[in-house]
């Protein structure tokens, strides 16, 4: 853009106040979090203002509302705050017994409750400096994704959703029906007419969103009546218990589903599609050392587990 001065000439310190600011939305609880003075900070915020000739944070009543372009900003600025890092961390000689690296990993509650659980115990035992960030992914991330990766180290979700990205397979899984013990609708066994005519709670239900097996039921014929979306694999049980709803849930999750009372599992009637565990990650990180490692600790863990 004409006038706008080179990357050379920014102080990069910015972009740890636009972070904070757009964050927190607030002077003085960004500066609390940066630990710098008001004044200091209201200084930075002078100086975004005058770079984006906008004002980014806009007072309304008694707080400040990001305006439409502090919008747009506040996820890019958290994007390259992260990546900033992430160069300024990189080392020339990088050992795991030594390293206090911490890996971001985007999944589902099931992915950590499983893989990454997993992985997390081998790595405390090979490099216990080491530490996890794994945050639950959601449709809007999953739909910018290729952005996302750049980012962070990787994510934990199965095949058929993300496509061009290089790979590890991890883990292989079973689907299962979760339902009420008290769900005298399938005292005779589950068939497909009694899937169809039954209430459902679903985890994922969107374009990008969803479980192989669910839209499997679908290519097959049935429309379930959805009563519930919990993006949760491990609260699904609960929206069942005492109710005369099914849901779909992974054999790794079968223990931590059978501890809430009144809940029984099953075999489904049909030859559901099994799920194909793999950790993606953007091709940057291909030829970093420390995300080979890492990539060799999951391949260990699931193995392990296998």
């Amino acid at each position: 853009m004409p006038g706008r001065p080179p990357l050379s000439r920014l102080d990069l310190n910015l972009l740890v106040a636009l972070d904070a600011l757009l964050a927190e939305r607030s002077v003085t609880k960004a500066a609390e979090r940066l630990h710098l003075s008001q004044p200091a900070l209201s200084a930075s915020l002078a100086r975004l203002r005058t770079h984006f000739n906008d004002p980014l944070l806009a007072r309304r009543g008694n707080s400040y509302e990001l305006t439409v372009l502090g919008i747009r900003l506040a996820e890019h600025a958290s994007t390259a705050l992260e990546s900033a890092r992430r160069v300024f961390d990189s080392q020339a000689d990088w050992t795991p017994e030594q390293s206090t690296r911490e890996f971001s990993i985007y999944g589902s509650d099931y992915a950590f409750a499983t893989i990454g659980t997993a992985a997390s115990a081998l790595a405390t035992e090979r490099a216990p400096g080491v530490r996890f960030r794994f945050m639950l992914h959601n449709p809007l991330i999953i739909d910018d994704i290729g952005n996302r990766l750049r980012s962070v180290d990787g994510m934990l979700i199965p095949h058929g959703f993300l496509n061009d990205l290089p790979y590890v397979d991890l883990t292989r899984d079973r689907w299962l029906v979760v339902a009420s013990e008290s769900n005298t609708r399938i005292s005779q066994g589950l068939t497909m007419k009694l899937m169809g005519d039954s209430p459902w709670v679903f985890t994922y239900q969107s374009r990008t969103a969803f479980t192989s097996a669910s839209r499997q039921l679908q290519e097959l014929g049935i429309e379930p009546r959805i009563d519930a979306v919990v993006e949760s694999f491990l609260a699904l049980p609960q929206f069942i218990a005492g109710t005369e709803r099914l849901g779909l849930i992974q054999s790794g999750l079968a223990g931590i589903a059978l501890g809430t009372p009144g809940i029984r599992l099953l075999e489904p009637p049909f030859e559901a599609t099994p799920v194909l565990n793999a950790l993606w990650w953007h091709p940057v990180h291909d030829r970093d050392p420390e995300h080979a490692w890492l990539r060799g600790l999951f391949t260990e863990a699931a193995r392990r587990g296998a």
